[in-house]
């Protein structure tokens, strides 16, 4: 359901306005009693007696125009406490018809600091609809009024959290896109779009990357009647030359398996299999319209891993960008090869302080992890504790995994320098990030975030409902935000 929120100086009608009011976390009213009129103030009092107050939010029906929703501050509260409970809020107020709140700022009393950007920060993210397809839309519309002196969220955190939930929404819409929409092609198109809010967009198509020689990426897309590509995106919000933080998503568009033929039940989920590449698109896209003061780069290679006479074959081999020759030994394993190519060109050409890349890359990483972590993998300490600490400050959480020399040796190939799956089995996910780390060269902190069950949800999570998650955007942000402005 659309949302609306405003902040206005005009007051409620108190007969006839839904309230939203914060007490204390034993939902003692007495500080609140002069938003009540009397007979309301002794009617949810002796309805509070006889509720489980172990919950954060009532929503008490005064009469046929009125409601008054009164929510809990517990004590310790984490930001994405908050968030969760503007999420909270959301689901219960998002049904029937049109509706209107007033939100009393003056009633929050918490030493909290922006307690009300972050609940409505939450409820903004868990309001997120995709319905784009839909000959049936729903004209229903949320308004939220802001109303009183204290409390409010300042223009700067206004426009940060309106930036964030801009990414993550843009993030959404990417992967919720069918395949015969978004394919490459389209993607490139709209990632050219983005000039209009300040990042500096380079196309790279099939032509300039068989100059360059990238053909790990190349071989992935050969087989598709669409081009291949790599994008990049820069954003310099820092007044010096520093090096540019990078950041690098898998893009592939519609993952069939190729050759190595996925099974017919969910492939059509496989349209998510670009989600690494739509948050990096989305930190993107929030960082430039919060002008963040700090240089960055987004690095997506785009293709679209399809069966054809001119598909890639298992037993293959490729040379790619940095020169190592990799055998093909299953071509489901295709988004390490288009990263692998997609690292080394930005390690190359943006020597920067860091990569992070992101990927739906194994199934093996759900086994391990389900959908409440993401994998990180690292050679690096530092970087893994900041990304780590940054994900349970937003909620999206993970969980580093190990790295060994020693695993290397499955992933040898007897006939070229790597082969890009471990045939003897086991360490899935780790055997790819393995794969990945081959391709630094010049020891730059690397992480590689393994998303697969997170970017996508069958059930839904606190701030999204179920489909595309957006996971990562806010993540990231937090990392940029609180370690490198």
């Amino acid at each position: 359901m659309p949302i609306k929120i405003n902040y206005s100086k005009n007051t409620y009608n108190e007969n006839s306005s839904n309230l939203v009011l914060f007490s204390n976390d034993n939902f003692n009213l007495n500080n609140l009693k002069k938003y009540f009129l009397n007979s309301e103030f002794s009617y949810i009092n002796d309805l509070l007696k006889t509720s489980d107050l172990k919950k954060n939010l009532f929503i008490f029906e005064l009469n046929s125009k009125k409601k008054i929703a009164l929510i809990s501050i517990k004590k310790n509260l984490k930001s994405s406490d908050i968030e969760n409970l503007g999420a909270e809020f959301y689901g219960r107020i998002n049904h029937g018809k049109n509706s209107e709140y007033y939100i009393i700022s003056d009633s929050i009393d918490t030493k909290y600091n922006n307690f009300l950007g972050h609940f409505l920060h939450g409820l903004k993210l868990k309001s997120y609809e995709f319905n784009k397809y839909k000959s049936k839309k729903e004209t229903r519309l949320i308004l939220v009024n802001v109303v009183g002196k204290k409390n409010k969220p300042s223009e700067k955190n206004q426009l940060k959290f309106k930036a964030l939930e801009a990414g993550t929404f843009y993030a959404r819409d990417l992967v919720s896109e069918p395949g015969n929409v978004l394919h490459p092609d389209e993607y490139a198109n709209r990632l050219n779009s983005l000039r209009k809010d300040g990042l500096k967009i380079n196309i790279y198509d099939d032509k300039k990357l068989k100059k360059l020689g990238m053909h790990a990426l190349l071989g992935v897309g050969q087989g598709s009647v669409r081009g291949s590509y790599l994008v990049t995106m820069e954003w310099n919000g820092a007044k010096n030359n520093s090096q540019p933080l990078a950041f690098v998503g898998k893009g592939v568009c519609f993952d069939t398996g190729g050759y190595s033929l996925k099974p017919a039940k969910f492939m059509e989920d496989m349209t998510y299999d670009m989600a690494g590449s739509a948050t990096v698109v989305g930190l993107m896209k929030s960082l430039a319209l919060r002008k963040a003061k700090v240089n960055a780069v987004g690095v997506v290679g785009l293709v679209e891993n399809m069966v054809s006479g001119n598909a890639q074959r298992p037993g293959d081999i490729v040379k790619s960008y940095s020169g190592k020759t990799i055998e093909i030994l299953n071509t489901d394993a295709e988004g390490r090869l288009v990263l692998a190519d997609a690292l080394t060109f930005t390690e190359k050409k943006f020597k920067p302080k860091f990569i992070i890349d992101l990927a739906t890359l194994t199934g093996a990483i759900i086994v391990c992890l389900g959908s409440e972590y993401a994998g990180l993998f690292s050679n690096d300490d530092k970087l893994s504790k900041q990304i780590f600490e940054a994900g349970e400050k937003v909620e999206e959480k993970v969980w580093r995994m190990p790295l060994h020399k020693n695993y290397d040796k499955l992933m040898n190939s007897k006939n070229a320098d790597v082969q890009n799956i471990n045939y003897i089995g086991g360490a899935g996910s780790t055997t790819a990030a393995q794969f990945l780390q081959r391709f630094i060269l010049n020891k730059t902190p690397w992480a590689h975030l393994d998303i697969a069950g997170m970017a996508f949800s069958k059930y839904g999570g606190a701030l999204n409902s179920s489909g595309a998650t957006g996971f990562g955007v806010r993540l990231l942000n937090q990392l940029v935000e609180e370690n490198y402005e």
